[in-house]
């Protein structure tokens, strides 16, 4: 399986597709503000990368504004926002296979662009 959760409208997660080679011929390409996630669908990335905050955006415009920052949250409230709230999830998620990439960050990049590749 080769899928990717992204936001159509984000220029960092544009410019990951770019720069991986990404393309709709090869993976499942799910733009979450139009199609939402489903539950089995974040249970499924939430078993690959071992929890629900990893999942999670606190860069999210919506984390700031609900003062979740002040707040202890645990892997339930993760979940529940993720679900209600597709800016929580951190973007791209790619899954190859058995493998998922999270996130933005260069490694990260640097690793599926790799994976891609192969």
């Amino acid at each position: 399986m080769k899928k990717i959760y992204h936001l159509g409208n984000c220029t960092t997660c544009q410019a990951i597709i770019k720069e991986t080679g990404i393309t709709d011929k090869k993976f499942d390409m799910q733009n979450i503000k139009e199609e939402k996630i489903t539950p089995e669908q974040l249970e499924q990335m939430k078993k690959m990368s071992g929890s629900y905050e990893s999942l999670f955006s606190r860069r999210a415009m919506k984390y700031k504004e609900l003062g979740l920052k002040d707040k202890k949250l645990e892997e339930k409230d993760y979940k529940n926002f993720i679900l209600e709230e597709y800016t929580f999830l951190k973007r791209p998620v790619v899954i190859i296979n058995d493998k998922i990439f999270i996130g933005s960050e260069k490694k990260n990049v640097e690793a599926l662009k790799k994976e891609v590749k192969k």
